[in-house]
């Protein structure tokens, strides 16, 4: 049976949870599109949550990666386009690091584009009734540093494939950041869950708007 490997994010910030891995943990071992489905987490730290994420890719050999991160204030399920190649940290990561204008592959591409059907999925969601866009910029923080080291380390293994999707804050998060959206777990995992279908499904992506003008 294919692997499909999705990642998750434990807490950082200051936050108790991290809605990608209490989501995310919820589909380890289950069956989509004939597909096992194996749930890992990955520290909030840069260059450790790479090492951690390519010996998982090593063990699996898995037909399709899906990183997810929390992107506390959006207000959806955010499918990223595009990963670059630089850590830039507002804040520390969980272990002190902090690296400014750093290139996360020395010498890589400056960019490297998610090879999921990106509006496809975010069609389905939005057919499903679950709010959902593609998004421009996964930031500069540890999500972009796994999608850019993900997307590196498949283009030598081009019969798989994968990229990152931001979730919001869960409503307990939300309930410590007044005016913050949220989204439930369950319409979190259904997304996810149709996200995975999808992207097993479809191989050549729609042609329908997702750009922004800002």
């Amino acid at each position: 049976m294919r692997t499909v490997l999705i990642t998750g994010f434990e807490p950082f910030d200051g936050e108790a949870v991290n809605p990608s891995w209490e989501v995310v943990s919820r589909l380890d071992n289950a069956i989509i599109g004939g597909c096992r489905v194996v749930a890992r987490q990955l520290p909030c730290v840069f260059g450790e949550a790479l090492i951690e994420l390519n010996a998982a890719i090593d063990s699996l050999s898995p037909t399709l990666v899906l990183s997810v991160g929390q992107a506390g204030g959006r207000t959806d399920i955010s499918v990223e386009r595009v990963a670059i190649n630089v850590d830039d940290a507002r804040i520390a990561d969980n272990r002190g690091n902090q690296p400014v204008d750093t290139p996360i592959v020395e010498n890589g591409p400056a960019a490297w584009f998610s090879s999921l059907p990106i509006k496809a999925i975010v069609s389905a969601l939005r057919e499903a009734g679950i709010p959902a866009s593609v998004s421009q910029t996964a930031g500069t923080f540890v999500c972009n540093h796994v999608m850019y080291g993900l997307l590196h380390k498949l283009s030598g293994l081009p019969e798989a494939k994968g990229g990152f999707i931001h979730i919001p804050y869960l409503p307990q998060q939300a309930a410590a950041h007044p005016g913050a959206p949220s989204m439930a777990a369950e319409t979190v995992r259904q997304g996810l869950e149709l996200a995975i279908a999808t992207a097993l499904q479809v191989e050549n992506d729609i042609q329908v708007t997702g750009g922004a003008t800002h």
